[in-house]
């Protein structure tokens, strides 16, 4: 949500943003909110002079009641003044109503940086890491390999759920495990707070941290429930300092969130029709941060680096794109995300996000930090450590042998009981051996 403040003192600057990003039909929305916010402080300032009014002449009829002096004429002055008040408060109430609903339906405003572009095709690359390797054999689906080797069962998923459900088991189930506990490690070495959050938000919490008029058509409505499903932890990490003021000496707030995260839309695979990279249920490692704003964009590419830290220990090719216009959604400012390589479709894909909100959400959230006598709008930030499924899907990929085995990354094995590969059969009976040989 828009501060009304910037509108009130830099319009140009939303105007700007909002060409920018080629929704130049909402730019007369910033004059209208201008008119209807004069009329609004006009307005306020009757109410304030009434009740000033009101209270004055309470206490000089208290004084003529002392002083046993006739309070009649003062009481017919006073007797209409509550249904004076009680109209103008009304006419506050729509105009703020109406004020908050462009408020709400304008998005942030731009940073100077991001590229314009009309969607995904205009984004920029901008960093690289490890060069994508040639293959001289032909790599398997990764769906059917972890079908082959009894470490997923989508067609039971399927069947007694649906379509974009799916069944994890045996190492596949480490394996996801494992990149999550990865993932928290290695933030809560950089002084980030672990936090298993609810699983379902209500509307109200949900309205502070997106536009849930867009993001309802993805989110799981629980029936006959004020509940959602959450679509990321982001969501209920931003809903924990909803109606709240932080000290400033308290800033940042760095969390982990980690959830499973449920979406009604899941696109398409890709060369692959089924699988791991999109489904209605994933889990993932989420980072956020509640900043000052004076160090909000040191944040932002802070969180960028832990997640690039990630992929690099994990040893998966992948690149940084900063997002255009046209790719951008109503609440980042700006947003980098990181594109692992898929081999089978020679392309980068991407496995994660990383945006900073600005005011936004704090504004619709209402969380502030106190600075001497003053409040103001904390900035928020998130990032995508890990979304495990994407992520197993590029190691299955990337990590795939001529025999159908894929080796573990090094950084995983410690999560994994030591195992170097899934799908070693004849590992697995050498273990077995040693444990016969060793009973016996």
């Amino acid at each position: 949500m828009i501060n009304i403040d910037t509108i009130r003192t830099h319009p140009e600057i939303l105007k700007k943003s909002l060409k920018k990003r080629n929704q130049e039909e909402k730019i007369e929305w910033i004059d209208l909110v201008l008119n209807q916010d004069k009329k609004w402080r006009q307005l306020k300032q009757k109410a304030d002079k009434l009740r000033q009014k009101r209270n004055a002449l309470a206490e000089e009829i208290n004084k003529l009641k002392k002083a046993g002096k006739p309070i009649e004429s003062k009481i017919r002055l006073a007797k209409d003044l509550p249904g004076k008040i009680s109209t103008v408060e009304n006419e506050l109430n729509e105009l703020k109503s109406e004020i908050n609903s462009y408020l709400c339906r304008l998005p942030n405003i731009l940073h100077d940086s991001v590229p314009e572009g009309n969607d995904d095709e205009g984004n920029v690359p901008f960093k690289f890491f490890k060069e994508p390797q040639t293959n001289s054999f032909e790599l398997k689906p990764h769906g059917k390999i972890v079908e082959k080797l009894n470490l997923a069962n989508f067609k039971k998923a399927a069947d007694v759920t649906g379509a974009g459900f799916n069944y994890l088991m045996g190492d596949l189930a480490l394996l996801d495990m494992a990149l999550q506990r990865f993932a928290i490690d290695e933030l809560i070495k950089k002084g980030y707070t672990l936090v298993e959050p609810p699983l379902m938000l209500n509307k109200k919490a949900y309205d502070g941290t997106t536009d849930l008029s867009d993001f309802e058509k993805v989110m799981y409505k629980i029936d006959k429930e004020d509940l959602y499903l959450i679509a990321t932890s982001e969501h209920p990490l931003i809903a924990l300092h909803q109606n709240t003021v932080v000290e400033e000496k308290d800033l940042p707030l760095k969390y982990i969130g980690v959830s499973p995260c449920f979406r009604k839309e899941i696109g398409s695979h890709g060369v692959d029709s089924k699988g791991l990279f999109r489904m209605h249920q994933f889990n993932k490692v989420e980072q956020v941060i509640i900043s000052n704003p004076e160090d909000s964009w040191a944040h932002f590419e802070e969180l960028e680096k832990n997640s690039e830290n990630l992929y690099r220990k994990l040893g998966l090719p992948f690149r940084v794109v900063n997002v255009c216009t046209g790719d951008m959604g109503t609440v980042a400012a700006k947003k980098y995300d990181i594109e692992a390589w898929y081999p089978r479709e020679k392309k980068y894909k991407e496995v994660g996000s990383c945006s900073n909100c600005t005011d936004y959400q704090a504004v619709r959230s209402n969380i502030k930090f106190q600075k001497g006598e003053e409040r103001h709008y904390v900035h928020t930030l998130n990032n995508t450590a890990i979304a495990t499924s994407r992520t197993m899907v590029a190691i299955l990929e990337n990590y795939q042998q001529e025999d159908g085995t894929i080796i573990v990354p090094r950084a995983l094995r410690k999560y994994m009981n030591g195992k170097k590969k899934l799908g070693d059969k004849k590992n697995e009976r050498r273990k077995r051996t040693k444990l016969i040989w060793w009973k016996s």
